[in-house]
């Protein structure tokens, strides 16, 4: 009996790549240069003055067709020197404008500071990046190039940078965890996305209540992405595409990222039941691998190897895709950490949902 269970979880999990891979092969239609819409970048910035500089001049240095390109900087309260830096960086530049989000709303955090830039923004097209990230030149003309009339939101690749064993496989689990959303959505089934490379139609967030009437989430992306999904009348997309790469910093030590993924993992509950049958699938393959030592004598290690050749085969087309060089050393120290991870932060969870994000508590 226990050998027919470790056999249908292994199928689902390398059937669920193997769909996922479908779907990270779509293409979709794009449009010229001369027919891309008016877009808004917007970035919410909260005690980031040691990353906002770069992101500024990235921002800066963006190619879009004149008079088409706003960008907002949102100075989410910050308590060190990050409104001043902005305020020195677009003093001379006319695209930038810098605010403050509404004091008198009732949403909490990062989701007001994005939804006051939302209210003012005049583009068709709303952009989201991070204060940590930076973005290539052609970033936001290839994004708003996917938005043909059907097109709700579309999404990006983030990859993080990585100088050592600990960045290493937290970048092999980001590209991991997006590679899976990006197949999903492109079946036509979302289930995650992450906020530091999204876009959306601002005629969609409106028709979806925006943030005012969408339910408060500690991951206000996905709750974003839910929201206009159940629309039905709008498409999502996710392109593998090189152009649309954002590059974002890692957690810089094991405390914030715990905080990062508990954060997620509370998300992660708002999940359809799809993808929480997808979390419990990987939770319930992990624990397996952890536990088959204690019952069988070679089977663990049968399927620890599956698994991490399923998982080559599945990531390495993506890493080409992106431009990025794979790493065997950090993708088998990822498939350590994986295993851990998604077994042991369920775990926390049941215990424990308050989240720290920022200096704040929800």
């Amino acid at each position: 009996m226990p050998e027919l269970i470790f056999l249908i979880i292994v199928c689902f999990y390398f059937s669920f790549l193997i769909l996922v891979t479908i779907g990270l092969r779509k293409k979709f239609p794009r449009l010229k240069l001369g027919d891309l819409p008016s877009v808004t970048i917007i970035v919410a910035a909260r005690n980031e003055e040691k990353n906002i500089p770069s992101c500024l001049d990235s921002l800066y240095k963006l190619n879009y067709p004149e008079g088409k390109l706003e960008i907002i900087i949102v100075d989410d309260f910050s308590e060190d020197t990050t409104g001043s830096i902005i305020e020195e960086f677009i003093k001379d530049k006319p695209l930038f404008r810098k605010i403050y989000p509404d004091k008198n709303s009732d949403l909490k955090g990062k989701v007001n500071a994005v939804a006051s830039a939302v209210r003012v923004a005049n583009g068709e097209i709303i952009i989201l990046t991070d204060a940590d990230c930076t973005v290539p030149p052609a970033w936001a003309e290839t994004i708003a190039s996917y938005y043909q009339k059907n097109v709700g939101i579309v999404n990006g690749f983030t990859v993080l940078n990585n100088e050592n064993i600990f960045s290493g496989m937290q970048s092999v689990d980001l590209i991991f965890l997006l590679a899976s959303a990006a197949g999903t959505i492109n079946l036509n089934y979302p289930v995650s996305c992450i906020g530091n490379n999204m876009s959306f139609r601002k005629e969609a967030y409106k028709a979806a209540g925006g943030y005012e009437k969408i339910p408060f989430s500690v991951t206000e992306d996905f709750m974003l992405l839910k929201g206009i999904s159940k629309l039905k009348n709008y498409k999502i997309i996710y392109p593998l595409d090189i152009k649309t790469v954002v590059a974002s910093k890692p957690c810089p030590n094991l405390k914030e990222l715990i905080k990062q993924k508990k954060r997620w993992g509370r998300g992660g509950f708002d999940a359809p039941f799809g993808g929480q049958v997808i979390m419990g699938t990987a939770f319930l393959t992990n624990l397996m691998l952890l536990l088959s030592p204690l019952f069988f004598s070679t089977v663990w290690l049968y399927l620890a190897v599956f698994k991490i050749i399923t998982d080559y085969f599945f990531l390495f087309p993506v890493y080409n895709k992106l431009g990025v060089k794979f790493r065997l050393k950090y993708f088998l120290f990822f498939q350590v950490y994986f295993i851990l991870y998604t077994v042991i932060l369920p775990l926390i969870l049941l215990f424990s949902r308050k989240i720290s994000w920022k200096g704040r508590n929800y």
